[in-house]
C-alpha cells in the first residue's frame, strides 16, 4: 500500500501541507506556535474548559460537516484531509465582524475576554448548522465552555440574537456549504496511508485490512481515534508515545447500519454520530448522550474508543450490557464476536489479543414492550465524569417480570451486571414490594469504592434507589422523579 509522509487540510481557503509533522503535534500548539494564530486559547490542555475550541469540517454525506472540537488534545496529524476553521477566519477581509462576533458585542458577553475566542467558535459550529437556534441549542452547544467571570447570561444570549443578523458573505451558512469548498476537501481525503517516523512513529491506514495488518505487525502500538483520553498523556501526563495506528481515515470503521436486528456502530464513528444513530432508536437515552462529555468532546471521541477503553465509569457500557450488545473483533484475517459482558476481563483488562482491535458494536433493536432507562448521577449535570451510571431493562409476562438486566458503571473495577440482583426480580410481581425485597441484593452484587467523586456508602444507596426511580418511572404513577419535573409540579401544586 503507497503512504506518503505530508498530512494536508485547508485553512483560510487554502491548502495547507505540512510534512513529516511530530505524531503527538497538537493542533493547538500549531495554531499559536507554528502559525501565530494566538485566538485560540490554552486553558486547561485536556478537553475541559472549551478556550482552545475551533471548528473542522469534513465531506460526509455529500456536503461538509462543520463541528467544534478541543483543539488542546487533537493531534494535528489526525486532521488530514479536514478544514480548519479558527477565530480568525471569521471576521470579513472589510473587517466586518460575523454574526456571531457582533451578537457577542452588542450583548456586552465578553469580560476578561480569555474564554471569548473559544465560546464564538462553539456558537459558530452551531450557527452554520442551525439557522434559527432555541435557547436550548445554544445552552448545549456551550456545555463545553467554561467562562471564569461568570458571564453565561450574555452569551447565551447572544447565541440566541446571532442568527437575526443576516448570512454574510464570509463564513455564512450558504458560504460553508459552497459546493466548491465541498469538491476541494473531497479532492484531498485521504487516499494512500501516512506514515510518520517523528517520536514512536504514526501511521494511518486507508482501508480496514491495511489497519489488520499494521495492528498485526506492531502488536505494541497504541490505537488512536478521536484522542479524547490518549490527548491527555500527552498535553498534561507529558508521556512518550509508542506508535500511534490512527482508525479515522479507514472507511469501513466510519459506518452506521442496522444488520440483523441490530445497529451495528464502526468502532470509529464518532460519538455524536453514534449517539444520534442510538437515541432515534432509543429516545429514553437522549439525557444521557447530551451529557457525555460535551459536544467538542463527542465530535472527536469515538463509540468504539469508548468501549474499548472499558472505564469503570464509562456511560456507554451500563445501557449497552443491559440491551445484550456485543462486540466484533478481528486480529489480522481473524474475526470474532462477543457479547460485551464477557469483554471486560478486569480493570483494564479487556479479552482483546495483541495486535487486536474492535472493529465495531452491535446494538440489538428495540424490543416490544421492554421497560427500558438509563440514569447517569454526577456532580455537575453538564460535562463531568459520573458518580454511577445505572441501566435497566425488564420484559414483563402476566405482570410478571419475565427477564431483567440491570448493570452500572462506577460501582466496580468493570461496567458491571448485578446478576443477583436481576434473579431476585425474575419471576416476580411488577410491584414496589418486589423491588425493596430486591433491594439488598445490590450489596452482593457490588462492594463500591470511596473515592473523590462519592463513598462507597453514597454509591450503593444511590444505586438502590435509581432502581426504585426506574420502577417508578415506568409503573404509571404519576410522581415526579426529576428536579425539573418536581418544581413545576410544586409550581401547579
Amino acid at each position: 500500500m503507497a503512504s506518503h509522509t505530508h498530512i494536508r487540510f485547508i485553512l483560510d481557503g487554502e491548502i495547507v501541507s505540512v510534512d513529516n509533522v511530530a505524531p503527538t503535534l497538537t493542533l493547538l500548539e500549531f495554531l499559536r506556535e507554528k502559525l501565530g494564530r494566538t485566538g485560540t486559547k490554552e486553558g486547561c490542555a485536556e478537553g475541559d474548559c472549551g478556550a482552545c475550541t475551533v471548528v473542522i469540517g469534513e465531506p460526509q454525506a455529500g456536503k461538509v460537516a462543520y463541528r467544534a472540537i478541543n483543539s488542546c488534545i487533537r493531534f494535528l496529524p489526525t486532521l488530514d484531509g479536514r478544514e480548519i476553521v479558527t477565530v480568525e477566519n471569521l471576521k470579513a477581509a472589510d473587517g466586518r465582524l460575523h454574526p456571531v462576533q457582533q451578537a457577542m458585542v452588542d450583548c456586552h458577553a465578553s469580560q476578561c475576554g480569555f474564554c471569548t475566542p473559544g465560546f464564538v467558535m462553539s456558537l459558530f459550529g452551531l450557527y452554520v448548522n442551525e439557522a434559527a437556534p432555541r435557547r436550548d441549542d445554544v445552552v448545549r452547544a456551550l456545555s463545553g465552555n467554561l467562562c471564569r467571570c461568570t458571564g453565561y447570561r450574555p452569551i447565551i444570549e447572544a447565541g440566541c440574537r446571532m442568527g437575526s443578523y443576516g448570512d454574510p458573505a464570509c463564513w455564512g451558512r450558504a458560504y460553508a456549504q459552497d459546493a466548491q469548498r465541498y469538491e476541494a476537501l473531497k479532492a484531498i481525503a485521504p487516499a494512500d496511508s501516512v506514515s510518520l517516523e517523528g517520536g514512536g512513529g504514526y501511521r494511518a491506514p486507508v482501508s480496514i485490512d491495511e489497519l489488520a495488518r499494521l495492528c498485526e505487525a506492531h502488536p505494541r502500538a497504541l490505537l488512536l481515534a478521536g484522542g479524547t483520553d490518549v490527548g491527555l498523556w500527552v498535553s498534561k501526563q507529558l508521556r512518550d508515545l509508542p506508535m500511534l495506528i490512527y482508525t479515522g481515515n479507514v472507511p469501513e470503521l466510519g459506518t452506521v447500519a442496522e444488520r440483523d436486528d441490530a445497529l451495528e456502530i464502526g468502532a470509529a464513528v464518532t460519538l455524536t454520530d453514534a449517539y444520534g444513530a442510538i437515541v432515534a432508536h432509543y429516545p429514553m437515552l437522549r439525557e444521557l448522550a447530551e451529557r457525555f462529555g460535551s459536544p467538542p468532546v463527542r465530535n472527536s471521541g469515538t463509540f468504539g474508543g469508548n468501549v474499548a477503553n472499558g472505564s469503570p465509569i464509562g456511560d456507554s457500557m451500563p445501557f449497552l450490557l443491559v440491551l445484550g450488545a456485543t462486540v466484533k473483533l478481528r486480529r489480522g484475517g481473524s474475526k470474532r464476536e462477543m457479547p460485551l459482558e464477557d469483554f471486560y476481563l478486569g480493570y483494564q483488562k479487556k479479552a482483546l489479543q495483541p495486535g487486536g482491535f474492535v472493529e465495531a458494536v452491535r446494538v440489538p433493536l428495540p424490543s416490544a414492550g421492554r421497560r427500558f432507562a438509563s440514569y447517569k448521577i454526577s456532580k455537575r449535570f453538564d460535562q463531568d465524569i459520573s458518580a454511577l451510571c445505572g441501566a435497566y431493562a425488564v420484559d414483563l409476562e402476566r405482570g410478571h417480570i419475565a427477564r431483567a438486566r440491570i448493570a452500572y458503571g462506577g460501582m466496580a473495577a468493570v461496567p458491571k451486571r448485578a446478576l443477583r440482583t436481576e434473579a431476585a426480580l425474575t419471576g416476580q410481581p411488577w410491584s414496589r414490594a418486589t423491588m425493596d425485597a430486591a433491594l439488598p441484593a445490590l450489596a452482593q452484587d457490588y462492594t463500591p469504592l470511596t473515592d473523590m467523586r462519592a463513598s462507597a456508602e453514597y454509591r450503593l444507596r444511590v444505586a438502590q434507589n435509581l432502581l426504585l426511580r426506574f420502577f417508578t418511572e415506568h409503573s404509571g404513577e404519576l410522581v415526579p422523579t426529576r428536579v425539573a419535573d418536581l418544581e413545576e409540579h410544586s409550581a401547579h401544586a
